[in-house]
């Protein structure tokens, strides 16, 4: 009886522990560490890949004129506030004169007393000429009454040394004459210098424009080449992107370009390449470009905001392409996630360009209608088992 019961109680627990041993096993086949990972796959496909570059850069303008006066002095006026459109010649301001019309008033007396010298002493060197033909007349004249014997010598010296006489003043006159040519010259010079400086004391707009800043005001000091209004050409707004080094090849002038301004909701406004700078960033390790806008409507966008730039290239010929979250490093080296059946492999690609839409070009390592692995649960390695599903469950990716 005793080894009847002992072997009841056995019985009963194998029974127990079997199904449970059984659901033990079936849980970790179906969700424990045994269970095959869930995947999402793809497939290889031959198409062609319109590579894009994105960029983020700033609006800036391409013409920009800082107006100033040439000399240091006080402003005395400025006759445009910021936003106003201003045409070339407009008045923009003006700088206190100070002295300088009282300095104009005194070298414009000067000049009319040069005038006035230049006059005497004109009228000086004519009298000397005039008498030096009269002495070269009387001295030709005697010299050939001394040859005829109808004049002493004595006369011939005494209109000899008249026309030495008259020679030498009238010298000191065309030499007097000179000087104060000279001096009315001097005097102009300096009158028209300080007429032109009392020109540069009105701040004139050089071409036609907005007005973007005011740097100074009614009552302010300035120095030389400081600037008091900055304006800029509305029309010549473009983009200063900056391009990943990486990711630049094929970036070339003439582009399209799409540009999103961030102040405006996203609106996209279209625009090309104008030029891609011949000096880089070494620091940031980018390429510079200007982008500039085909047409402006409306508001102008704010000089230094912010735009999102990208860059359509040329498509390159159809070729095998993935989703770029296909490509994974595994042991250094670049590959994917090949499913061959029911088991992986590891296989090595190359590389090409890509889209924005995420699909990237294989070079090399695959072929299309290939069966790859996007998304899996947890990593993967070539023992694995994997179970494909249309979408991993959220978080799992």
């Amino acid at each position: 009886m005793k080894k009847v019961h002992i072997q009841g109680r056995t019985l009963a627990m194998i029974g127990v522990l079997v199904p449970l041993l059984a659901l033990f096993v079936y849980v970790a086949i179906r969700s424990g560490p045994l269970a095959p990972v869930l995947v999402t796959a793809t497939t290889v496909e031959n198409q062609s890949v319109m590579p894009a570059l994105f960029g983020i850069g700033t609006i800036e303008a391409r013409y920009t004129y800082r107006i100033g006066p040439t000399f240091a002095g006080r402003v005395q006026q400025v006759s445009v506030d910021v936003g106003d459109r201003v045409s070339a010649g407009q008045l923009l301001g003006e700088m206190d004169p100070v002295d300088l019309d009282d300095r104009i008033a005194a070298l414009e007396a000067a000049l009319k007393r040069a005038e006035a010298q230049v006059t005497v002493a004109e009228a000086q060197a004519g009298d000397a000429t005039a008498r030096m033909t009269y002495a070269e007349t009387q001295a030709q004249r005697y010299e050939q009454l001394v040859e005829a014997r109808t004049a002493s010598a004595e006369l011939l010296d005494a209109k000899r040394q008249e026309r030495a006489v008259a020679e030498t003043s009238l010298a000191s006159a065309r030499a007097n004459l000179d000087a104060v040519r000279h001096e009315q010259t001097r005097v102009r010079s300096d009158r028209d210098a300080l007429v032109k400086q009392r020109a540069n004391l009105r701040l004139i707009a050089p071409a036609d424009g907005l007005v973007v800043s005011r740097k100074a005001e009614p009552g302010s000091t300035v120095v030389a080449g400081q600037p008091v209004v900055e304006i800029v050409d509305p029309e010549s707004l473009w983009v200063n992107v900056r391009f990943d080094q990486l990711s630049a090849a094929g970036l070339r002038a003439d582009l399209p370009a799409q540009i999103v301004l961030r102040s405006e909701g996203g609106r996209k406004l279209a625009g090309r390449v104008l030029r891609v700078e011949p000096l880089a960033d070494s620091v940031t390790e980018e390429i510079l470009a200007k982008v500039a806008f085909d047409s402006l409507s409306g508001a102008l966008p704010p000089i230094g905001e912010l735009a999102e730039v990208t860059v359509t290239l040329p498509a390159l010929p159809p070729g095998s392409t993935l989703p770029n979250a296909c490509v994974q490093r595994s042991n250094g080296r670049l590959g994917v996630w090949l499913i061959e059946g029911s088991r992986l492999r590891f296989a090595s690609v190359t590389t090409g360009a890509q889209d924005l839409g995420g699909r990237i070009q294989i070079l090399d390592g695959l072929q299309p209608g290939d069966h790859v692995v996007v998304y899996s649960r947890r990593m993967l390695d070539h023992r694995t088992r994997v179970k494909v599903v249309e979408r991993l469950p959220e978080g799992l990716r």
